[in-house]
């Protein structure tokens, strides 16, 4: 497995991580609850953009790991 596509399962991951803290906060009842998981998701999210630049420099960089 190459680097490329290493970040870019990671990234697959992160993106379920985020959906998953996504609809947690949405069915739980207790408000505190809620913003520590919307804030948990706010960053991940931070981190998911950066991962998709990250990749689009390796795939700029890398030809060959172009779509994988």
């Amino acid at each position: 497995m190459t680097i490329a596509s290493d970040v870019k399962q990671s990234l697959a991951s992160l993106k379920g991580v985020e959906a998953s803290l996504s609809s947690l906060a949405l069915r739980t009842l207790d408000f505190e609850s809620k913003r520590t998981l919307h804030e948990t998701m706010m960053i991940l999210h931070e981190v998911v953009t950066d991962l998709k630049k990250r990749i689009g420099e390796i795939e700029h960089e890398e030809f060959q790991y172009k779509g994988f």
